[in-house]
Protein backbone atom coordinates (compact mmCIF):
# COMPACT_ATOMS: atom_id res chain seq x y z
CA UNK A 1 0.00 0.00 0.00
CA UNK A 2 1.52 3.40 -0.98
CA UNK A 3 1.89 6.34 1.59
CA UNK A 4 -0.95 8.14 0.59
CA UNK A 5 -3.59 5.08 0.39
CA UNK A 6 -2.22 4.45 4.38
CA UNK A 7 -3.07 7.78 5.45
CA UNK A 8 -6.55 7.67 3.83
CA UNK A 9 -6.93 4.36 5.26
CA UNK A 10 -6.07 5.54 8.73
CA UNK A 11 -7.89 8.38 8.72
CA UNK A 12 -11.64 7.09 7.54
CA UNK A 13 -11.86 3.24 8.32
CA UNK A 14 -9.23 2.94 11.29
CA UNK A 15 -11.17 6.35 12.70
CA UNK A 16 -14.65 5.05 12.37
CA UNK A 17 -15.76 6.80 15.51
CA UNK A 18 -15.00 9.95 14.12
CA UNK A 19 -17.17 9.84 11.06
CA UNK A 20 -19.86 7.68 13.80
CA UNK A 21 -20.16 10.90 15.92
CA UNK A 22 -19.92 13.18 13.79
CA UNK A 23 -23.60 11.81 11.95
CA UNK A 24 -24.66 11.40 15.51
CA UNK A 25 -24.00 14.94 16.05
CA UNK A 26 -26.73 15.94 13.49
CA UNK A 27 -29.16 13.31 14.75
CA UNK A 28 -29.57 10.05 16.25
CA UNK A 29 -29.56 7.29 13.78
CA UNK A 30 -30.03 3.44 13.63
CA UNK A 31 -27.07 1.50 13.83
CA UNK A 32 -27.70 0.01 10.01
CA UNK A 33 -28.08 3.68 8.41
CA UNK A 34 -24.99 5.29 9.85
CA UNK A 35 -23.25 3.16 7.28
CA UNK A 36 -24.80 4.31 4.85
CA UNK A 37 -24.67 8.12 5.94
CA UNK A 38 -20.91 7.32 6.36
CA UNK A 39 -20.93 6.55 2.37
CA UNK A 40 -23.39 9.27 1.40
CA UNK A 41 -21.11 12.24 3.37
CA UNK A 42 -17.65 10.97 3.56
CA UNK A 43 -17.25 8.61 0.68
CA UNK A 44 -16.64 5.43 2.14
CA UNK A 45 -18.68 2.25 3.58
CA UNK A 46 -17.63 0.84 6.63
CA UNK A 47 -18.01 -2.65 7.29
CA UNK A 48 -20.94 -3.87 8.66
CA UNK A 49 -20.06 -5.65 11.50
CA UNK A 50 -17.41 -2.56 12.28
CA UNK A 51 -19.84 -0.03 12.09
CA UNK A 52 -21.61 -2.29 15.05
CA UNK A 53 -18.38 -2.78 16.89
CA UNK A 54 -17.85 0.78 17.11
CA UNK A 55 -21.01 1.96 18.05
CA UNK A 56 -20.35 -0.58 21.05
CA UNK A 57 -16.93 0.77 22.02
CA UNK A 58 -18.41 4.33 22.22
CA UNK A 59 -21.43 3.14 24.50
CA UNK A 60 -19.09 1.48 26.72
CA UNK A 61 -17.02 4.97 26.85
CA UNK A 62 -20.12 7.07 27.56
CA UNK A 63 -19.60 8.82 24.15
CA UNK A 64 -22.90 7.33 23.16
CA UNK A 65 -26.07 6.52 24.43
CA UNK A 66 -28.63 3.88 23.62
CA UNK A 67 -32.22 3.66 23.30
CA UNK A 68 -35.34 1.71 22.07
CA UNK A 69 -38.28 2.98 19.41
CA UNK A 70 -40.11 -0.57 19.70
CA UNK A 71 -37.72 -2.96 18.74
CA UNK A 72 -35.28 -0.54 17.18
CA UNK A 73 -32.04 0.96 19.01
CA UNK A 74 -31.71 4.57 18.56
CA UNK A 75 -27.58 5.82 18.98
CA UNK A 76 -27.27 9.73 20.22
CA UNK A 77 -24.41 11.30 20.95
CA UNK A 78 -23.51 12.23 24.85
CA UNK A 79 -22.18 15.25 25.69
CA UNK A 80 -19.24 13.38 26.56
CA UNK A 81 -19.04 12.39 23.20
CA UNK A 82 -19.96 15.71 21.67
CA UNK A 83 -16.54 17.19 23.71
CA UNK A 84 -14.39 14.14 22.16
CA UNK A 85 -15.72 14.53 18.60
CA UNK A 86 -14.42 18.55 19.19
CA UNK A 87 -11.24 18.11 20.76
CA UNK A 88 -10.97 15.25 17.55
CA UNK A 89 -11.38 18.39 15.16
CA UNK A 90 -9.12 20.57 16.76
CA UNK A 91 -5.88 18.03 16.51
CA UNK A 92 -6.66 17.48 13.12
CA UNK A 93 -6.99 21.14 12.38
CA UNK A 94 -3.53 21.58 14.64
CA UNK A 95 -2.23 19.23 12.67
CA UNK A 96 -2.78 20.55 9.30
CA UNK A 97 -1.54 23.79 10.09
CA UNK A 98 0.98 22.49 11.19
CA UNK A 99 1.95 20.44 7.35
CA UNK A 100 1.18 23.79 6.08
Amino acid sequence: MDPLERLVDKNTKENLWLYVLRILRDSPSHAYTLRKNIDERFGFMPGNVTAYRVLYQLKLRDLVSKNKEGRKKVYSITPKGIETLKKAVEFFDERTEMLK
